[in-house]
């Protein structure tokens, strides 16, 4: 006779501090407060229930930025997961600010592979063992280097580098914890789903991995992928949906017996709300309104992002921008760096700073036409369009750039109409965080940069251009097209 348990496990990713519900064909969506409500409920109705985020909690709410993520962590306390990994926007705010965040959280934090460069001394525990109905379920949390590249501003914290270090790092645990007798074994990872792929195929059956629940992609999916026979889980982004697995382990065998899961809508008509929690994101929000409640501009008309892999309105505005205010040739600006998918037309302090958060500094790099031509084609390898998550960028005005993907070749490559030379010189604007990432997203290093002269700092705050130069007028405008045009097969 198999012993078999059931087990509910809830999960969430990318929550970037989606607080707060929205109106959507006249029902509420989303928001922390029914979500919280959809938790509690299923823990009422279910006897072994975990629920667990799989990064990123932080960023994409003024709530958020403006107490630097201690709003966030007072709220997650209130939402109660079991366990959370890390995601790349938990170092945002520095290493050791997040590090002060996890003494004020009320629930472990796992990551597997964040050291101390010296030493190699991990920053977190490294897994966690959680028990439930007489169940011992691992969890072990997954950050790989190219989605934490926020660290490479402090020269003393190092991650493995790449899904193989992840992977072997994965089986030195599971073989040192399959001595207390694990009956079910969780990655909680934050690399993107077609690397939890990668990385299901590279696990050895023998160390008994069961589910992976990721982040990072933002991929909505209505099934799981099985990979090696690991389903492979994500909840979108945001608070709209939860993830929910039904699974029977057989504790003899310590493997699933059966699962089913599926996304859940967390919506007025199927989740209770929780009133605690709603007074706690009043709170905040109350005193951030006051700061942030200011109008900034009122645009043409509703100015908007819906993907981060185009040409959109805001790219081109808020490249334009700095373009125009630092005195640069050129101005590649992080599509990521523009959280909303829309802004405007009344555009308030608060709604600025909530879709472009990020206030780095800006670096001017000169850069021939050969490296600018190589620097953008990398931008477009086809990985990019077949769903790897990475960074893309929005070209100022006077850059046309057209783009043959089944020839790999450009069409058109031109600065204000005329051809780009590959002698020519140009000056070139980059974000704080892009400048020290060139080569993952440009396959080209500063080194290279530098042969052709210095670069300079000629910002502390990109933030404050885009205010400043959007204070100065109304009726702003962009189209959205004409500067990067893409035959994609």
């Amino acid at each position: 006779m198999k012993n078999l348990k059931k087990l509910v496990l809830l999960h969430s990713n990318d929550m970037h501090g989606d607080f707060l519900a929205e109106n959507v064909d006249a029902n509420l969506v989303g928001g922390v407060s029914m979500l919280s409500g959809y938790i509690n409920k299923v823990r009422q109705e279910e006897e072994n229930v975990i629920y667990a985020i799989a990064g990123d909690m932080f960023r994409g709410s003024i709530i958020d930025s403006e107490f630097q993520g201690i709003s966030t962590i007072e709220i997650m306390n209130m939402l109660g997961p079991d366990i959370v990994t890390l995601g790349n926007h938990e170092v945002d705010y520095g290493v050791a600010h997040l590090l002060f965040l996890e003494k004020c959280a009320n629930f472990p934090i796992v990551n597997a592979n964040l050291h101390i460069s010296t030493n190699h001394a991990r920053l977190f525990n490294p897994c966690k063992v959680l028990e439930v109905g007489g169940m011992k379920i691992l969890f072990i949390g997954i950050l790989t280097e190219n989605v934490i590249a926020q660290c490479k501003t402090d020269g003393l914290i190092g991650t493995f580098v790449n899904i193989e270090d992840a992977a072997e790092e994965v089986g030195r645990i599971c073989n040192t914890y399959n001595a207390i007798d694990i009956d079910f074994t969780v990655l909680l990872t934050h690399i993107g789903f077609e690397e939890d792929k990668k990385l299901a195929a590279m696990l050895d059956p023998a160390w008994g991995v069961d589910v992976i629940i990721g982040g990072h992609s933002h991929t909505f999916i209505d099934e799981p992928a099985v990979v090696n026979g690991i389903p492979i889980v994500q909840a979108g982004t945001g608070t709209d949906q939860i993830g929910r697995f039904d699974i029977i382990v057989n504790t003899d065998d310590n493997c699933i017996e059966s699962y089913s899961w599926k996304p859940i809508p967390i919506n007025s008509e199927t989740c209770p709300r929780d009133e605690a929690i709603e007074q706690i994101i009043g709170n905040y929000k109350h005193r951030t309104d006051e700061k942030y409640g200011r109008i900034i501009t009122k645009f043409v008309r509703q100015l908007t992002h819906p993907t981060r892999i185009r040409e959109t309105e805001l790219g081109d505005l808020f490249s334009d921008v700095l373009k125009e205010a630092l005195g640069v040739d050129i101005f590649l600006l992080g599509s990521g760096s523009i959280r909303n998918e829309q802004l405007g037309p009344i555009v308030t302090k608060g709604d600025l700073n909530e879709c472009f958060p990020y206030d780095d500094a800006v670096h001017m790099v000169y850069v021939t036409g050969a490296q600018l031509k190589h620097m953008i084609k990398f931008m477009l390898r086809d990985s990019v369009f077949a769903g790897e998550h990475c960074e893309f960028y929005q070209l100022s005005k006077g850059l046309v750039v057209e783009y043959d993907q089944a020839t790999h070749t450009f069409l058109r490559f031109e600065f204000e109409e005329q051809p780009v030379e590959d002698e020519h010189v140009f000056t070139l604007g980059l974000q704080h965080f892009h400048y020290l990432n060139v080569k993952g997203s440009f396959d080209i290093t500063l080194e290279e940069l530098r042969k052709n002269r210095p670069d300079r700092v000629v910002s502390t705050s990109c933030t404050q251009v885009i205010e400043e130069a959007l204070l100065a007028g109304q009726h702003q405008n962009a189209s959205g097209e004409g500067r990067l045009i893409l035959h994609l097969v």
